[in-house]
């Protein structure tokens, strides 16, 4: 059985060779919805169709972002995350959850909101670390956006995986989702309670100030963070400075 601390110098010596891509354009995205597609029917969790493509209306919201994850140049995993946000009242959870997430949104908080993670099955094979590597994008995402909590809506027999390594908490039982076949749950993690936390457990977690404005700058969803988000987080902090 392998020790926890080689396992996180295995994760973090897949940087070296690791590329997160921000996909824009068709053929990126493309890719992405075939890959989900394929992950999605080995699970039985979506019915088969003729496009062999899996993708829905929430892919083209301006407050989504959809990554490709690549190693040595080949795509092998991705995600998608929405930044949900009193300026962005909108994402999947906001939706299939709307006894929760509103309410939080309502009270000024922004919520980081994964979905659609896959890994290519036989890298899942040769890397079993991958969805680690996954998972990070979304992370980075969160401490850039400055996301007060960060969602995960998985199946329920996925649950322990985020409660035990992440610290996620469980909001709600599974309920039905759109477009899937098996119901799920909401966990949320409080990020600045369990961000050090994660980074001291699993060194991959941690990203540079540089890293995260080249991957969330750079691109066309730059625009999605507005200067009414800058200034209530300005006037939050000043309250609670006054306080």
């Amino acid at each position: 059985m392998r020790s926890e601390q080689p396992f996180s110098q295995r994760l973090t010596g897949y940087l070296q060779n690791v590329d997160y891509r921000a996909a824009f354009e068709p053929a990126e995205r493309e890719a992405l919805f075939r890959l989900r597609y394929r992950c999605y029917r080995r699970e039985e969790t979506i019915k088969a169709n003729l496009e062999e493509r899996f993708s829905d209306a929430y892919d083209e919201m301006d407050n989504c972002w959809l990554f490709g994850i690549y190693l040595d140049d080949q795509l092998v995993s991705s995600i998608r995350f929405h930044v949900i946000s009193p300026s962005a009242k909108r994402g999947p959870a906001y939706d299939v959850f709307p006894d929760i997430i509103p309410r939080m949104i309502d009270n000024g908080l922004t919520v980081i909101d994964p979905t659609r993670l896959v890994v290519e099955r036989r890298m899942t094979e040769l890397y079993p670390e991958l969805p680690y590597v996954t998972i990070r994008a979304a992370f980075m995402a969160a401490e850039y956006y400055e996301a007060e909590y960060m969602l995960a809506t998985v199946r329920r027999e996925h649950q322990a995986f985020y409660m035990r390594y992440f610290g996620f908490e469980k909001l709600c039982d599974p309920r039905p989702y759109p477009s899937l076949l098996k119901p799920i749950s909401l966990l949320a993690a409080n990020m600045p309670e369990k961000r050090d936390q994660v980074v001291d457990r699993f060194p991959i977690f941690h990203s540079s100030f540089t890293e995260r404005r080249m991957l969330f700058e750079s691109s066309p969803l730059h625009r999605f963070l507005r200067q009414d988000d800058h200034e209530r987080r300005f006037e939050d902090k000043t309250r609670r400075v006054s306080a």
